[in-house]
């Protein structure tokens, strides 16, 4: 059985949130579930709000 890496990508500027990492800028720490992010939670990097988010899964190595 193989695990899955399980991130969230900004469908505006393409920046990946990923559960295990968080988000250092916003002071979210690894482990977070995107959906546990506050409601307030924009993207880092073009301050998209998290509804321009949508998941992606891929296979760990």
């Amino acid at each position: 059985m193989s695990n899955k890496i399980v991130k969230y990508k900004c469908e505006v500027c393409g920046y990946e949130y990923n559960e295990s990492l968080g988000d250092k800028q916003g002071k979210i720490m690894g482990g977070t579930p995107f959906k546990d992010l506050p409601q307030g939670w924009k993207c880092p990097v073009c301050g998209a709000d998290k509804d321009r988010f949508f998941e992606v899964i891929a296979p760990s190595l």
